[in-house]
């Protein structure tokens, strides 16, 4: 395998970094921000294919990704946690949603998907795949860069995991932010999630000690701040959903912006005189969804450039 410079340093970036480690590579992490800065460490963090169109190669990332969860669930790697999942279909949609061949073992109910569906939270289990890199002899630098020839001046292949800012870095004009807004509350003793396919989407995830709420799916909205009335719309279809949320305590709100792509993620070599660029970008709100299994491609596309 040839040295690696991964940009980005999202759940793309970071699994990547760590499949192509376990393969043999020397692997460097140039990333603007710190993981908890990004937008993963702000992501509801289910499995799920968020607004994705079907492709076969997205159903064989979702499905990777799904089985790799549920292995490190097993392993009790700390943050990856197995809740029963009630997805609620939207009126007319397909009685099997085309993903549902990745999520293991799934019985209909109506006009309600039942599966066990993994779900990460980020704020622990970021840190531990960083130590987990730094321990397998990652390093990690924080560098912002300005154009993708930076790092393939270092290096023979270049993963670009840059998110968002793959838009600038890679003049895509399908590029394009997608507003989330989610809230953390106290959890009175839920345990299963639900997610229905409205418009916006309203999402209940209960983890170890708190509820997630969702959400909202804004295009080409790129406010980070907070909104009052979103908040209060957000309260109000969950507690719809779920009597027992109402009147919690809301113990924060988050806001982040998903990096999504007209046409779906582009996960392609793109091959110059001095070396690949991997581009791994677009997954929008299914980063941590296919996280794993765009991992194992990116590793099978650099093993083609070595």
């Amino acid at each position: 395998m040839p040295d690696v410079i991964v940009v980005g340093g999202g759940i793309i970036g970071l699994t990547a970094a760590a499949r192509l480690r376990a393969q043999g590579a020397t692997v460097t992490i140039w990333s603007a921000h710190d993981p908890l800065d990004t937008t993963s460490a702000v992501a509801a963090a289910v499995w799920y294919p968020t607004r994705t169109d079907y492709d076969p190669r997205v159903l064989t990332w979702a499905a990777a990704t799904y089985s790799e969860f549920r292995h490190q669930a097993a392993e009790h790697i700390p943050g990856v946690l197995l809740r029963p999942t009630r997805n609620i279909l939207a009126a007319g949609a397909a009685s099997e949603p085309w993903w549902a061949p990745a999520a293991g073992e799934v019985t209909y109910a109506g006009n309600e998907v039942h599966f066990e569906a993994p779900l990460v939270e980020m704020d622990t289990y970021l840190p531990w795949l960083r130590t987990h890199l730094a321990s397998s002899g990652v390093r990690m630098h924080q560098r912002r860069i300005s154009d993708l020839s930076e790092a393939l001046a270092e290096a023979p292949v270049v993963v670009n995991a840059t998110g968002l800012a793959a838009g600038r870095l890679c003049q895509d004009p399908e590029v394009f932010p997608v507003r989330g807004q989610i809230l953390i509350v106290a959890n009175p003793g839920l345990t299963t999630s639900i997610r229905t396919e409205t418009d916006p989407p309203t999402y209940i995830h209960p983890r170890t000690s708190d509820v997630v709420l969702g959400g909202t799916y804004q295009e080409g909205d790129a406010t980070l701040t907070p909104d009052p009335a979103t908040r209060t719309a957000i309260l109000q279809r969950c507690v719809a959903l779920v009597p027992e949320l109402a009147g919690v305590t809301v113990l924060a709100e988050k806001v982040g912006l998903r990096p999504a792509r007209h046409g779906g993620p582009r996960v392609e070599a793109e091959h110059r005189d001095n070396g690949t660029i991997i581009h791994a970008y677009g997954h929008g709100g299914a980063g941590m969804t296919l996280s794993w299994g765009c991992a194992d491609e990116i590793t099978h596309l650099a093993r083609q450039a070595a």
